[in-house]
């Protein structure tokens, strides 16, 4: 059995949608509230792969929001992911992807070195962070999208904004060797690691965000975790395709200009209709269908036998990994979502 740990996207959000699942003694409270909730099984899956393989999985509800960092509320947010974790291994999930922030909290307040929650002991092993399958995902919208909207990557330049994480180094290394790419441009805020990933790539220039817009042909966006970075509609080149691979999405929203093309990046759409609710509440197009990528690793995983976690630490993903989760997925009938 495979399962999934996540978060909705805002208090406003997480009150709305325990009222529609029937939580009412959630609905009309605040945050203080939310802090000391638990985690709780919220959707029941079923999973259909295009080679006949049926398997199962379980929705956990993390109960973590967004504005528990935004508060400072540190300690409720890693409590939260801790829980949840320990929730999810006690209802024998063999297999569990962290979503959205969780796995960003994971890896920020290094909770790997938790290993014992009260009587029980935590078995890392249980748990991916789905990153692999996400970068994988991603590196092929760019591929597809620039073939949809007529950019030939061999004279484009791709901007990755937040290049030194987990997600973003590892679609600069995609990009630098499966790729004929013109110019990659790195984006983060910290300058050493930026360096860092420059020295290992052997290329790439090292841009500030308002410099690298302008000349993007293609934008990555997958910074995380901070306000500090911000897309100036104003500078971005006409015309030129746009990934949001963060989380929540709302660049497709926010962002409706001529030749602009916004993608829902890291996001996959499935073959066969999955049996599920848990979709509807993030507003996916087609909810039967789509899904965040990291989810679909624990798919992934559960239907080949692979209980292990497959996507674990920082910069630990590699090209061969990539490849290996990339063969699986289309195996069982995922593709990349390119609206």
């Amino acid at each position: 059995m495979f399962g999934l740990i996540g978060h909705l996207t805002s208090l406003a959000h997480a009150q709305s949608v325990a009222k529609d699942l029937g939580y009412d003694e959630y609905a009309g409270q605040g945050l203080e509230f939310w802090c000391m909730a638990p985690p709780q099984i919220v959707d029941e899956i079923t999973v259909t792969s295009i080679t006949g393989q049926v398997i199962q999985g379980k929705y956990v509800e993390s109960c973590f929001l967004p504005e528990m960092l935004a508060a400072k509320q540190f300690k409720a947010a890693t409590r939260k992911i801790i829980n949840a974790m320990v929730y999810a291994q006690k209802q024998g999930i063999d297999i569990t992807a962290l979503g959205g922030f969780s796995s960003i909290i994971f890896e920020t307040f290094n909770l790997s070195q938790i290993r014992q929650v009260r009587n029980i002991h935590l078995e890392i092993e249980k748990f991916t962070t789905g990153n692999t399958h996400t970068a994988y995902i991603l590196c092929r919208q760019v591929e597809q999208s620039c073939l949809k909207f007529g950019i030939d990557l061999a004279k484009a330049t791709v901007a990755v904004c937040g290049a030194t994480g987990d997600i973003g180094s590892a679609v600069c290394r995609w990009l630098d060797t499966r790729t004929d790419v013109k110019e990659l441009v790195l984006v983060a805020r910290n300058q050493e690691r930026l360096y860092q990933l420059q020295s290992e790539l052997g290329r790439g220039k090292v841009m500030a965000i308002e410099d690298a817009l302008p000349i993007a042909d293609v934008v990555v966006w997958v910074a995380s975790m901070a306000k500090g970075m911000e897309i100036d509609i104003s500078s971005l080149k006409r015309p030129c395709i746009l990934i949001d691979g963060g989380y929540p999405k709302n660049m497709a929203t926010s962002i409706q200009v001529p030749d602009v093309y916004v993608i829902n990046g890291g996001i996959v759409e499935h073959s066969i209709d999955i049996e599920w609710k848990i979709m509807n509440i993030v507003s996916m197009s087609a909810p039967a269908r789509q899904l965040f990528a990291c989810f679909a690793e624990s798919m992934l995983l559960e239907f080949e036998g692979w209980h292990t976690n497959f996507s674990w630490g920082r910069n630990q993903i590699t090209i061969e990994n990539m490849d290996k989760i990339g063969a699986v997925s289309i195996k069982h009938g995922f593709r990349p979502l390119i609206a």
